[in-house]
């Protein structure tokens, strides 16, 4: 992306991974927002709502978790070959499966960690998702009674207990405009 090419015609596709609370979706719509202000072409897929629509019939066994994230990232890679940038929030708990999509994606997959300890994510957990998982109602729950890998080498490693979802969201613009994705914002004294 150095060699001086138009690279704002490059689709990218940041993939938000992390527990469920964590905050991925508070942080992907901020940078959502910014995105469609600055290129338009934008596509985001919720992991909730493929799971309802593009893998309807699908439970929670590794298998078939595995095979939703699989899904997701094939629509993710259709769309950012053409050009377009796409947002994936989706707790995808696998290290596997999310590197079977970097490996389809190529450079052009950025895997964004967004983390918060497990008791942080109760404490937002507005459906009461954990207080079911903590009393052994909701089987095989993320974090809770089944695994979670966190990413080895995320391009981003944000820690949503130690900052705002808006300074979450300024570090994934940055990564973007760093990597040739966006160009920077200026402002009227020339810088951002």
């Amino acid at each position: 992306m150095q060699d001086g090419s138009n690279d704002r015609d490059r689709g990218f596709t940041l993939w938000f991974t992390g527990l469920s609370g964590a905050g991925k979706t508070t942080i992907s719509e901020i940078v959502e927002r910014e995105l469609r202000l600055r290129l338009g072409k934008v596509e985001v897929l919720d992991g909730d709502i493929v799971r309802t629509n593009l893998s309807k019939g699908l439970g929670f066994s590794k298998e078939d978790r595995d095979t939703n994230v699989l899904r997701i990232g094939f629509v993710a890679n259709l769309l950012t070959r053409n050009g377009v940038a796409v947002i994936v929030s989706a707790i995808s708990p696998y290290r596997e499966a999310r590197n079977r999509v970097r490996e389809d994606i190529g450079e052009d997959f950025i895997e964004v960690y967004v983390d918060a300890p497990v008791e942080v994510c109760a404490e937002r957990d507005v459906k009461g998702l954990y207080k079911k998982a903590f009393a052994g109602e909701i089987k095989a729950f993320t974090g809770v009674s089944d695994p979670y890998e966190p990413p080895e080498n995320p391009e981003l490693h944000i820690k949503t207990a130690q900052e705002s979802p808006q300074e979450s969201a300024r570090r994934v613009i940055d990564y973007l405009e760093e990597r040739g994705y966006l160009r920077p914002v200026q402002t009227l004294s020339g810088t951002r």
